[in-house]
């Protein structure tokens, strides 16, 4: 008996021992500057040599954290941190210390960094308690929770993890409405949530259990605020910060925009790329055409060696099977295809969203390839006016003028301001026609918003938008002044009116974050007036577009659903030569969107019903699906079908300025006598994040398929001297592989490589054959560096970027005299633009760049350049750039 009392208390020594030996230890968390691994080991080598029990660094966190004894203050330990290089918040490390660590070591240095947040410091109210959660879901499952359960008032906050209970001691306790809250899923310092219930919450909604009570997890959200922000992306949002970190803008009513320059979305079921305004700032971006140069996806190319279009081509197919939206509203559609990427200017963009494959059906029935969806200067916390002058080496100019400022709480504006002109007489390759039009274009832009989502629930924003271009293109010696039958230089003019008018109201239902109702209308005018040698063209087009959008869940956040109505109306008149034709175009619609979220995948199904008066009743139903196999590896399906009427005229308006003829076989449509473009577009892609030297790495690879049902064909092999459209007979497709890497090679400095393969053919009237101007192999290289920033913001960014285009076919052009033939295929070439910039302060940077500095360009880009009125001038055959290096500086002074 006394041996078995003996082993009992010798146990209960032994398991008291190391508990009473934590009594002496102390566990504190603090802020420590360090970038990769290597800096890992040597900050918690330093900690463990000073005297620290145990240190673990993280990376991601910034912070150390530290179990001492009353031997080994945490000051000592700090202090030996800061002499091995690296910067805390008890200690800055010597010059000499931080200059001595390896280049991947170099973090980025503040004058003093800032003691970390630690909620235990804080001191708790009367009747505030601990809560776990994440989110404005949370928030207002929390609050909701605590009232039901006959608390008067509750508030919880992201940022202390607390909720501050206001309650009549008489009718209920504290205790009951903290069991409350562990009932719908949160934890707290009373009562846990079952593992059911927790499982239960939407993704977002899932915080870290194993983070002590009132410590922030890595998922908190702390707008938390706005009762709003829990919506997705086709609710109205007002501005403030998703769970990714990225900016919230009205979309759809609402946007995302990514904080990094260029941001893949883990959220959303689609592959979606976010491209913030600073990749913009990387090239010369001087219109929506130059705002992909950094950027793998999106092919840019011009179209014709006269006037200098240039079209932007996506999964091998070209722009029209692409939507392009302006604040998630309609844009460069039926007479803006040819120069509407040219009236969007670069320093107008706050942020632009890239969606592959089939995009949401809440946003209309015209995407086949995908989305590109540009949102505007809008937002500010401060009155701010910025100033950007930009020249080039070959007479062109720009001036931009742009001003965001709030009225009053509720109130803001913002006004845009752009003008260029082209001077210039550019003609590098010597066949006497200018390598670019000359003209000049003026473009102004007013923004209205109102946002009182947190009180009345309301948010409206308002637009105005008026352009005016006026190009002049053709052989230096045209005289403008004179009519073309009255001299005998070849010119083109392109004269361009533009207004629209548009607005986008939202309500968020009170005490239902989840509940919104958003409408969106869009009124149109557009005209062009323009020549092509002896050939006239002018068009006019009314667009009004509305689009009416329904957002709430069943029974909980895991199931969201949509539901609306649209309308579109198109008013045309176009004259071609002699021709005039006209049509009005009346689609009304309807749709319906269901989105599933689950731990791990996220499912959104979606239909709508289009009711075209020329193009009969179209069905276009949508799948995306995301599946999480963990947090850093991310696989996407996608399916969906989308339709389109080809405007054979305005979309092909890089072939008036040649010899060709316009034929037009019809096939009983009732637009030009053909078929609506009906087409299946199919997805997959893996995303996958890894660290490469303690740096985060993304690889992204995705294979996307689409197949026509019916297509508009544009035959340029019938004849040389022939431009042909007719419906398909038979099969057309195109298929799509790029697989990109991003990551950072060392400190501020990013690697971007990517490789495309596009495989698109169809079956014209004489077989099956490879659409021409399309390369199959395409790589892209994209490199970005910049140094530390100064006491004042000032450093210095470099960025290059080289594409390689694999050979191309060409158009059969065999029927023509052997000088005025093409071979048929081109070669390949590489074109590598760079820039330097310098960001004197916060307020003032310049930048110097240049343009093709390969100096490839197509030497014979014009056909039978010497006779423009002859039967073998074509000036459509382009393939490559018909310009030679160029260069340019700029200036942006903000106010």
């Amino acid at each position: 008996m006394k041996l078995y009392i003996s082993r009992i208390v010798l146990g209960l020594f032994l398991l008291s021992t190391p508990f009473i030996s934590a009594q002496n230890l102390s566990k504190n968390q603090f802020q420590v500057k360090g970038n990769c691994e290597m800096c890992k080991e040597r900050i918690e080598s330093a900690a463990r040599k000073a005297g620290a029990k145990a240190a673990r660094y993280s990376i991601d966190n910034q912070t150390l954290t530290l179990e001492t004894d009353s031997g080994a203050p945490a000051e000592v330990i700090l202090k030996k941190i800061a002499e091995a290089g690296h910067d805390n918040e008890k200690f800055k490390a010597s010059d000499e210390g931080y200059e001595s660590l390896p280049a991947c070591c170099h973090y980025e240095r503040d004058p003093q960094p800032q003691p970390v947040k630690n909620n235990d410091r804080h001191s708790k109210k009367e009747n505030e308690f601990y809560v776990r959660g994440n989110c404005g879901s949370c928030k207002a499952r929390i609050e909701k929770a605590a009232k039901d359960a006959g608390a008067d008032s509750a508030e919880w906050t992201a940022e202390r993890q607390t909720v501050i209970l206001n309650f009549d001691a008489s009718k209920t306790s504290a205790d009951r409405i903290l069991k409350k809250i562990a009932d719908v899923g949160h934890d707290n310092e009373k009562y846990k949530s079952t593992d059911s219930v927790y499982n239960g919450l939407p993704g977002c909604c899932l915080y870290d259990r194993e983070i002590p009570l009132g410590k922030i997890g890595p998922k908190v959200h702390f707008e938390e605020s706005s009762e709003s922000e829990h919506l997705d992306t086709h609710s109205y949002h007002s501005a403030g910060e998703d769970h990714d970190g990225n900016e919230k803008l009205i979309e759809g009513v609402s946007i995302i925009g990514g904080k990094a320059a260029t941001t893949l979305s883990k959220k959303e079921a689609g592959l979606v790329f976010n491209i913030d305004k600073k990749e913009l700032l990387k090239a010369a971006c001087c219109n929506l055409s130059e705002s992909f140069e950094t950027n793998a996806t999106v092919d840019v190319s011009f179209s014709n060696a006269v006037t200098g279009t240039k079209q932007l081509k996506m999964l091998g197919l070209d722009q029209k099977y692409t939507s392009l939206t302006k604040e998630l509203l309609p844009e460069i559609r039926g007479l803006a295809s040819a120069y509407g990427l040219n009236f969007i200017p670069g320093r107008w963009i706050e942020s632009i969203q890239l969606t592959k494959g089939g995009s949401t059906v809440t946003n209309g029935y015209e995407s086949i390839t995908g989305q590109i969806n540009t949102e505007l200067l809008k937002n500010a916390k401060e009155p701010e006016t910025s100033l950007n002058i930009f020249a080039d080496f070959n007479g062109r100019a720009e001036v931009n003028i742009t001003s965001v400022s709030p009225i009053n709480e509720k109130w803001s504006q913002t006004f845009l301001l752009h003008g260029n002109g082209t001077f210039g007489n550019t003609d590098m390759n010597d066949d006497s026609f200018l390598d670019r039009p000359k003209g000049t274009q003026i473009n102004a832009a007013y923004l209205l918003n109102y946002n009182d989502l947190e009180r009345s629930g309301f948010g409206s924003h308002f637009g105005i938008n008026f352009i005016r271009d006026e190009r002049t293109a053709g052989q230096t010696g045209f005289d403008k002044n004179l009519a073309q039958d009255k001299q005998n230089a070849y010119g083109v003019g392109i004269d361009i009116s533009r207004f629209q008018i548009w607005n986008k109201t939202g309500y968020v239902f009170r005490g239902k974050p989840y509940q919104s109702l958003g409408w969106m209308n869009q009124y149109v005018y557009h005209q062009q007036d323009s020549f092509f040698g002896l050939r006239n063209y002018a068009g006019k087009q009314h667009t009004y577009y509305s689009n009416l959008i329904f957002e709430s869940i069943i029974g909980n956040t895991n199931h969201k659903y949509k539901a609306g109505a649209s309308f579109l109306y198109d008013g045309y008149e176009e004259t071609y030569l002699t021709d005039d034709m006209k049509r009005n175009e009346i689609v009304p619609g309807i749709f319906a969107e269901y989105t599933l979220t689950g731990l791990k995948y996220t499912l959104v199904a979606g239909a709508r019903a289009d009711f075209h008066n020329l193009a009969g009743t179209q069905f276009t139903p949508r799948l995306n699906f995301k599946y999480d196999f963990s947090p850093q590896t991310i696989v996407r399906l996608s399916a969906g079908r989308g339709f389109r009427t080809a405007n054979v005229f305005a979309e092909n308006q890089q072939y008036f300025a040649s010899n060709r003829s316009v034929k037009i076989i019809e096939n009983g449509g009732n637009i030009y006598g053909l078929k609506p473009e009906i087409a299946w577009n199919y997805g997959v892609s893996l995303q996958q994040e890894f660290k490469i030297f303690g740096r985060k790495s993304t690889l992204v690879a995705d294979f996307f398929r689409t197949d026509f049902q019916d297509q508009v064909l544009v035959d340029l092999d019938q004849s040389p001297q022939q431009l042909t459209f007719y419906n398909l007979d038979g099969k057309s497709f195109a298929n799509s592989f790029q697989t990109q890497w991003d990551f950072t090679a060392f400190k501020n400095f990013d690697v971007r490589l990517a490789y495309k393969y596009y495989d698109v053919q169809a079956d014209y009237l004489d077989g099956r054959r490879t659409v021409p101007f399309m390369a199959k192999h395409r790589g892209f290289v994209n490199l970005a560096y910049a140094t530390n920033k100064n006491s004042k913001g000032g450093f210095w960014s470099f960025d290059t970027t080289l594409n390689w285009v694999g050979k191309q076919r060409l158009p059969e052009t065999s029927g023509n005299p052997a000088e005025f033939r093409l071979p048929a295929y081109s070669d390949s070439y590489a074109v590598l633009n760079a820039q330097i910039s310098r960001n004197f302060n916060k307020k003032i940077r310049g930048y110097f760049g240049g343009e093709n500095l390969t100096s490839y360009y197509q030497k014979n880009a014009i056909v039978d350049f010497r006779n423009p009125l002859g039967n073998y001038f074509d000036g459509g055959m382009v393939y490559a750039p018909i310009m030679k290096a160029n260069f340019y500086v700029g200036l942006d002074v903000t106010f």
